[in-house]
């Protein structure tokens, strides 16, 4: 019997950085749109929901989602654990992907391997993030309601809440948890960035949408890659936010994980 699987888009204007970068224009179209269109290119059967919160600032998400045809939900502003729980509770979700809406170049192939990798055995839990080693703004996780449905009840500190997901990669004794690596054996998680979060990263995406977007709609990791060794000049744009995420911030805090 096929698992219904839902991925959950948690996406809101508010950044102390960058307000509204979900909604920056690239080729015509908002980044939001351009990474439905990125998930609508898996090979996996999904639902794709878009989790947004009640704040009027983001009532901009919502038309936007209505005018993608992508059925949305609204929830609290700052538990983002209870509003990807309750997204995926109200979509029927058997197993929930959880995709960042700041990670519009992420490579569908990418989210095609966590997927065949958690169905491969009994994980509840399978990212590409313990230990992370795609180029940051591939980011993946990939986990069962019910294991979803564990951390909603039991996580309790604000990062937890704000990010979801530590709960869970830091019990591997309550959970059995995956881990997928870049084929390649490389390690770009700290020296390439395709997230967004800072002005340099919105102008990094939209120049990769223009030079890769019109050759072929289903870039690539890779293909971004390649781009970036034959012009060096564009891996240079943001270069200076490479070794910034939200996990350094909390280093005192995670506990040591355990993958497999």
């Amino acid at each position: 019997m096929v698992e219904s699987v839902v991925i959950v888009v948690p996406a809101r204007m508010a950044s102390s950085r960058l307000y509204g970068k979900v909604m920056l224009p690239v080729l015509g179209k908002s980044l939001l749109a351009r990474m439905i269109e990125r998930l609508g290119m898996i090979q996996h059967q999904a639902e794709i929901v878009i989790a947004t919160t009640e704040s009027p600032d983001d009532d901009v998400i919502v038309k936007e989602a209505e005018s993608l045809n992508i059925p949305y939900y609204r929830g609290s502003i700052v538990n983002l654990m209870d509003r990807q729980y309750q997204a995926a509770k109200l979509f029927n979700a058997e197993v929930v992907v959880k995709i960042p809406a700041d990670c519009p170049l992420i490579d569908p192939r990418i989210i095609d391997k966590a997927l065949e990798h958690f169905f491969s055995d009994k994980f509840d839990y399978v990212s590409n993030l313990q230990p992370a080693t795609y180029p940051d703004g591939n980011d993946v996780e990939v986990m069962t309601m019910a294991c979803l449905k564990k951390a909603w009840q039991n996580a309790g500190r604000p990062y937890d809440l704000e990010h979801t997901s530590p709960f869970i990669y830091e019990n591997p004794l309550i959970f059995n948890i995956g881990n997928v690596t870049w084929e390649t054996g490389l390690d770009y998680s700290m020296s390439h960035r395709f997230g967004i979060d800072h002005p340099e990263d919105y102008y990094f995406i939209e120049r990769v949408f223009k030079e890769l977007y019109p050759v072929c709609h289903r870039f690539s990791c890779q293909d971004i890659i390649n781009l970036l060794k034959l012009k060096p000049h564009i891996y240079d744009i943001n270069a200076q936010y490479n070794h910034v995420n939200w996990y350094n911030k909390h280093l005192s805090e995670l506990k040591p994980v355990l993958a497999v």
